[in-house]
C-alpha cells in the first residue's frame, strides 16, 4: 500500500487547472491546445504519446493526472495505455477501467479519436477486461442516438453503460440488455457499483469528466448527470487498494475554434461555448476546490 502520496500532474493544455499541492505542471498550451483540443488525428495522437513518455515520470511514479476541459477526454487513452505498459499489464492479468461520465464516449468518429469516441479503443485493448461508463444521463445511449454509438465493444462484452433515467430498451432489440444497467436514481447507482467493485477486487484505473456532477456539486460547459459528490467518493472508496491510475478532466474553459470542422462539431454537440465574463473565474474557483477534494480521496485510494 502507498504510504506518501505521489504528485499530482496537471497537462497545462487551456489554463483551466488551479494550483494542486506538489504539483507537477507542464504547460502544453501554446503547442497543443488547438491540435488536440476536442479531437485529432492519429498521427497527431501518436507525437502526443511521444512527449507524455518524454516529459512524464513513469506511469507508476506520479498521482491524478488533470487535463482541464473534459474537450480532452480523449488523452486518457495514451494515459490508460501508459498506466498497462509500465505495470506489465496482459491479457492473463488485465487492467479493469471505470469511466464517470454524463456521456459514453463511445460515439462514432470518423477522423481519428475525439473526447467523445475514445472508449472504444480502450475497452478493445487486449490488456483491458473490461470498461465501465458510469453516470450517463445523455440522450447519447438513447434510441435517437443508438446508431452512433460503435457496437463493437458492446457486443464483445467488453463495455457496460451505468445509466439514470434514459430509455436504452432499443439494447434488447440487439442482444445486449446485458451491457446496459439502467437504474433509478443516482443512489442506487453508486450503491450498485460499489458493491460489483468491492467484490469483484482487480487493478482499476479510474477516469473522471466532471460532468457526471449535478451542477450544484460543480460547473462545466457540457450538460450534466445527477451525481453527488458523496456518489463520486463512494465510488473511489470501493477502489481502495485497486486503484492502480487516474485522471480528471471536466474544467471549464472556452476556446475558439481555429479549424473549422472543430467549431461545427463542437457545436453540433450542445457545447456551451459562451459565459459571462463574472462566471467564468467563479466558476473556475468552484473547480479548484473540488479538484483538491478529488485529489485527496484519489490519493487515500491510489495502491
Amino acid at each position: 500500500m502507498k504510504t506518501t502520496a505521489l504528485p499530482p500532474v496537471v497537462l497545462d493544455l487551456d489554463g483551466a487547472v488551479g494550483r494542486l499541492p506538489d504539483e507537477l505542471r507542464i504547460d502544453l498550451g501554446s503547442d497543443w491546445h488547438e491540435a488536440l483540443r476536442f479531437g485529432c488525428g492519429l498521427g497527431r495522437m501518436n507525437d502526443f504519446r511521444a512527449l507524455l513518455d518524454a516529459q512524464l515520470p513513469a506511469a507508476a511514479g506520479h498521482g491524478p493526472v488533470f487535463m482541464g476541459s473534459g474537450d480532452f477526454h480523449h488523452l486518457s487513452w495514451p494515459l490508460i495505455a501508459r498506466c498497462i505498459a509500465a505495470r506489465g499489464y496482459t491479457a492473463a492479468r488485465p487492467l479493469r477501467v471505470v469511466v464517470l461520465d454524463n456521456h459514453p464516449d463511445n460515439m462514432r468518429f470518423p477522423f481519428g479519436v475525439h473526447c467523445g469516441s475514445w472508449v472504444r479503443r480502450v475497452a478493445m485493448l487486449p490488456q483491458v477486461s473490461h470498461v465501465h461508463v458510469v453516470g450517463i444521463t445523455s440522450g447519447d445511449i438513447g434510441l435517437g442516438h443508438a446508431w452512433e454509438n460503435y457496437l463493437a465493444p458492446l457486443r464483445a462484452g467488453r463495455l457496460t453503460y451505468w445509466s439514470v433515467g434514459v430509455d436504452t430498451h432499443w439494447a434488447r432489440w440487439l442482444g445486449l440488455e446485458a451491457r446496459f444497467r439502467s437504474l433509478p436514481n443516482a443512489d442506487a447507482l453508486a450503491a450498485t457499483l460499489y458493491r460489483l467493485l468491492s467484490a469483484h477486487r482487480q487493478p482499476t484505473y479510474l477516469s473522471i469528466d466532471k460532468d457526471v456532477f449535478d451542477p450544484s456539486v460543480v460547473r462545466t460547459n457540457w450538460d450534466q448527470g445527477v451525481l453527488g459528490a458523496h456518489h463520486g467518493a463512494a465510488v473511489i472508496s470501493a477502489l481502495r487498494g485497486q486503484l492502480v491510475g487516474s485522471d480528471v478532466t471536466g474544467e471549464v474553459s472556452v476556446h475558439r475554434y481555429r479549424t473549422a470542422w472543430k467549431r461545427w462539431l463542437s457545436a453540433g454537440d450542445g457545447q456551451q461555448t459562451e459565459l459571462a465574463d463574472e462566471a467564468l473565474p467563479q466558476w473556475q474557483a468552484v473547480q479548484a476546490a473540488f479538484n483538491r477534494v478529488l485529489l485527496g480521496q484519489l490519493d487515500r485510494a491510489l495502491d
